[in-house]
């Protein structure tokens, strides 16, 4: 398998950002690691091994990046507004940054994101507010609405953050073809504690006429690493 280790200093974020790639070919897809996660987390954690067929055969790459989340979500030391900015500049660092590496390496017409638990988020957020650039999402187990940790603030950056927000009052045209030309899975566990914010998004989806598949794992499926290894070797 190819595996390369990349780093740079981001002007978007002011400091180093480690990535790695898995994989030669095959749709590219940019995975978020979990909350304040590295971006070596999906490798050691047996996400990478669980879609090894799927990489070998050329059908799949990967690109898993590093995280900020302790310096903007769950950085309590800065006021909230503070911690939205910092996801704003990650945000730019994934769009100008990231992007063009995966398009030098990869010119498949798709683009995707996935990610699990925080990563979830991450990917559906994005995927929502830039469906001109990602083609497609997996969010296993996420979340998407963060405002408890923004202790009662908000404004229209963080509004414009979360899908469960600002999707039941979008109806620009531009953003709803372009949602229903995408592909947006959902996964999650009859014991995931994100079951809800799951079951709220794909209605909220649902309403828009944005196509997304929800699919909720029996079996005990909970909110951890074995469940997300099945749940990526099934959708990825």
């Amino acid at each position: 398998m190819n595996r390369e280790y990349h780093t740079w200093l981001s002007p978007a974020l002011g400091r180093e950002m480690e990535l790695l790639v898995f994989g030669h070919a095959g749709i590219p897809t940019l995975v978020f690691p979990t909350s304040q996660g590295r971006f070596y987390d999906f490798e050691n954690n047996g996400m990478v091994q669980a879609v090894q067929r799927q990489i070998d055969h050329g059908q799949l790459q990967l690109f898993c990046v590093d995280s900020v989340d302790s310096e903007s979500w769950y950085n309590r030391e800065a006021p909230p507004r503070w911690r939205i900015g910092r996801h704003l500049q990650y945000e730019q660092y994934i769009l100008n940054e990231v992007t063009p590496l995966v398009r030098q390496k990869n010119h498949a017409p798709q683009l995707t994101l996935a990610g699990c638990s925080f990563g979830g988020f991450h990917a559906a957020s994005m995927a929502l507010r830039h469906p001109e650039t990602f083609t497609g999402m997996l969010s296993i187990s996420g979340a998407f609405d963060l405002s408890c940790l923004l202790n009662g603030y908000s404004d229209e950056d963080s509004y414009l953050l979360f899908p469960t927000y600002f999707l039941p009052n979008l109806y620009d045209p531009w953003y709803l073809d372009r949602y229903r030309k995408n592909v947006y899975v959902l996964a999650t566990g009859v014991h995931d504690q994100c079951w809800d914010q799951n079951e709220k998004l794909a209605a909220v989806m649902r309403q828009k006429g944005i196509p997304v598949r929800l699919d909720v794992w029996g079996d005990n499926a909970g909110h951890d690493w074995p469940w997300w290894r099945r749940m990526a070797a099934q959708y990825l």
